[in-house]
């Protein structure tokens, strides 16, 4: 049926778009930025707009956004220079004039700085999942972790069983980030470092006799979760409403970070009886996080949940 109605939807839509030019004198974009609330309603629609328009140089403005990330312009040059020039080139396709419509463009601006610091995002995570552990660098990331997590316990050397304190599979925790890469353990050490007691009480939950669980291999499996939430595109609902027009890998951490809590906090409300009950309560878990990014007004709020 939802096939049916998405062909019936392409089919009738430049019908639809023409009437509703005609009848409001204004282009499909200026409807969504005046009649759709901010954040993640009125981005989702623009970038659906933009992604399903026909017209060339629309479509050749989007293949250079795209490439621009590729090619790893910039931060600042790709916000100061390509978004303005992209937004300049769509009020002249669309043949829309600021003096008469003063908040378009700006209103535009923000929403294609949102999208495509998300597509950034996207390409940055991707970026550090591929690389993978192998360096005196991430060595040192790895043994700042410990130190954070157990400030009590000296670590006796870098290969031993006490890695499987905190949750990692064996003595050598290099092998468990074989799935993850590198942001595996980038996530969990910005938990460590920014949440530092809030981490800790997720790791003393870990320590329960009967409900426990393994810290670190759970928090390797929540990097996936949040890696897929932004690579399929659910996670857009919370950050396209975040106050920043600008993503970084920061706010990808900070989402894991949220997850990572409320799993412990889910995790503990179900008391399981082992650790067999994992991928009932994760997936579980997860639709749950699914329902709630399924509202456009979603936000994931950090100090909310840890009290700062």
């Amino acid at each position: 049926m939802l096939a049916i109605f998405s062909f019936l939807y392409a089919y009738a839509r430049p019908f639809i778009k023409w009437f509703l030019r005609h009848f409001t004198r204004l282009c499909e974009l200026q409807r969504i930025c005046y009649g759709f609330e901010s954040g993640a309603p009125r981005k989702k629609s623009i970038e659906q707009s933009l992604e399903l328009s026909r017209q060339k140089k629309i479509k050749d403005v989007i293949d250079r956004l795209n490439k621009s990330i590729e090619s790893d312009v910039i931060a600042e040059e790709f916000y100061d220079q390509h978004i303005p020039h992209a937004v300049s080139i769509i009020l002249k396709v669309k043949k829309i004039k600021p003096k008469i419509h003063p908040d378009f463009g700006p209103n535009l601006e923000v929403c294609i700085k949102s999208i495509w610091s998300y597509r950034r995002l996207l390409y940055d995570i991707e970026d550090i999942r591929a690389t993978p552990f192998d360096n005196a660098h991430h060595e040192e990331k790895l043994l700042k972790l410990w130190r954070l997590l157990m400030p009590t316990e000296p670590l006796e050397s870098r290969i031993t069983k006490q890695w499987q304190n905190i949750g990692f599979q064996g003595d050598d925790p290099a092998t468990d980030f074989r799935g993850m890469g590198l942001l595996g353990l980038e996530n969990l050490l910005y938990f460590a470092e920014e949440y530092t007691m809030a981490a800790r009480h997720v790791l003393s939950h870990s320590f329960h006799p009967i409900h426990g669980y393994t810290f670190a291999i759970v928090g390797i499996n929540l990097t996936s979760m949040a890696f897929s939430l932004v690579q399929d595109g659910p996670a857009k609902t919370h950050l396209y409403n975040l106050k920043t027009n600008q993503l970084s890998v920061k706010h990808f951490h900070r989402l894991y970070c949220y997850l990572f809590y409320e799993f412990d906090k889910f995790w503990v409300e179900c008391k399981p009886t082992s650790l067999m009950d994992f991928s009932n309560i994760y997936a579980r878990f997860l639709d749950d996080i699914l329902q709630q990014l399924g509202d456009d007004r979603t936000v994931f709020n950090l100090k909310q949940v840890f009290n700062i």
